[in-house]
């Protein structure tokens, strides 16, 4: 059951931190030529999935090295605990400036630097900044869960729901943004828990997800029981769909 619980949270988490790389990726190919941007979509989000995968693999043949390298405090350190340690640095990091740019920050601050002449350089695009969503994806699958199958199926079905869903889950998104306030809180989290095991503390997977699970269903019953009359929130967004710089080429 608890896996059950794990691969359900890790799919909703992935899908609703997803939500920039679609609107990035919408951005780029809607400066392409029309015929090519559903094509242009689906590959991009292919791409995604393949370069997910593959950090996936990589990051699980790390998390293999048990061999102590030096000792701080009385504690061993490995290339594992490494990898956690710098992981959870990178999420504690990432989430707390996320959440400081979509309360304070510049609306569409790097949407003006998107460059877009053929349909190789818009997949170019794509893939760089697919390997930059990438990364605290994939440190956050490695956070929740230490089943490797668990993780390979969240990325494959998050991206696969992204794929036929993006429009209506970006709407939702954008119409609740405590839901993106809450997955970027829920990083925190997981960057402490990496952090702590890496150092040899273990904290139970169960109160992690426990955790997630109250604070998503706190959430769901004010967005039921609070029928407001008034806009939402609005956040600010790296990439907005329709800004674009007059003297972008196409």
């Amino acid at each position: 059951m608890e896996l059950i619980i794990a691969l359900v949270t890790l799919i909703l988490l992935e899908v609703v931190l997803g939500i920039d790389n679609i609107i990035f990726i919408s951005i780029v190919t809607d400066r392409l030529p029309a015929h090519q941007q559903k094509k242009g979509r689906r590959l991009g989000l292919l791409l995604a999935m393949l370069m997910r995968l593959l950090l996936l693999t990589i990051i699980s043949f790390i998390l293999k090295l048990e061999g102590n390298l030096f000792t701080i405090l009385s504690n061993n350190i490995s290339g594992k605990d490494l990898i956690l340690i710098a992981g959870g640095i990178f999420l504690l990091y990432k989430s707390a400036s996320e959440i400081y740019h979509k309360m304070e920050g510049e609306d569409g601050d790097t949407s003006k630097n998107i460059k877009v002449t053929t349909f190789g350089s818009a997949i170019g695009q794509i893939l760089i900044l697919d390997l930059v969503f990438s990364v605290d994806s994939i440190i956050t699958a490695v956070g929740m869960v230490d089943e490797l199958w668990i993780m390979y199926t969240a990325v494959v079905v998050s991206v696969g729901v992204m794929l036929f869903a993006s429009e209506p889950i970006s709407k939702f998104v954008n119409n609740h943004p405590a839901f993106k306030m809450l997955a970027l809180s829920f990083l925190l989290l997981i960057g402490v828990s990496l952090i702590a095991e890496g150092l040899e503390v273990h904290i139970p997977k169960g109160y992690i997800y426990f955790s997630m699970a109250f604070a998503l269903l706190v959430d769901v019953f004010q967005m039921k029981m609070n029928k407001r009359k008034s806009a939402p929130v609005k956040t600010h967004e790296h990439y907005l769909p329709g800004q674009e710089d007059k003297n972008i080429d196409i």
